[in-house]
């Protein structure tokens, strides 16, 4: 009896049917996709993306050139040179992280005692040229220029889930 259930399953083409049933259901209902560039999907306050060097409000880079981030970094992305400077403080000279090696996990965050280096929730940047993808210590603190009332607020919000 079991042979002539299963004859009747391959010779109806039983399998396809259930198949097209399902995809025939799917079909005519609400669709859910997102159309990206026009619709964005929420992003958590906590989200990581672009990175951004903060100033203080007078305006002085926060990096101290501690080197925590660098150290902490598991990809070996950011690389840092210091000088100290005539006021006797020390801050970077260099300040590169190499995007296409970050892996975006937040240690160099975590890490900074001034809370220098951050993660925006900006996630829409691409790279059109070759080098691009280095971002040099200009165009981390241009993007922090750039982001910092939208930093300021997430830092705030980060701060009640610590």
């Amino acid at each position: 009896m079991k042979w002539i259930k299963g004859f009747f399953k391959t010779f109806f083409l039983w399998e396809l049917l259930v198949g097209l049933s399902l995809t025939g259901r799917y079909f005519f209902s609400k669709k859910i996709t997102i159309q990206y560039p026009e619709e964005k999907t929420p992003l958590s306050n906590r989200f990581r993306g672009l990175h951004a060097l903060r100033r203080y409000p007078n305006g002085e880079e926060r990096c101290i050139a501690c080197k925590l981030c660098e150290a902490v970094c598991p990809a070996l992305a950011i690389t840092i040179e210091a000088e100290p400077r005539e006021d006797g403080s020390r801050r970077t000279t260099r300040y590169e992280i190499d995007l296409f090696k970050c892996i975006y996990c937040g240690f160099c965050e975590e890490s900074c005692p001034v809370d220098s280096i951050v993660e925006t929730n900006v996630a829409d940047y691409h790279f059109e040229n070759r080098g691009e993808n280095i971002m040099t210590k200009e165009k981390l603190l241009a993007i922090g220029d750039r982001y910092e009332e939208q930093i300021a607020k997430d830092r705030e919000l980060d701060a009640k889930y610590r």
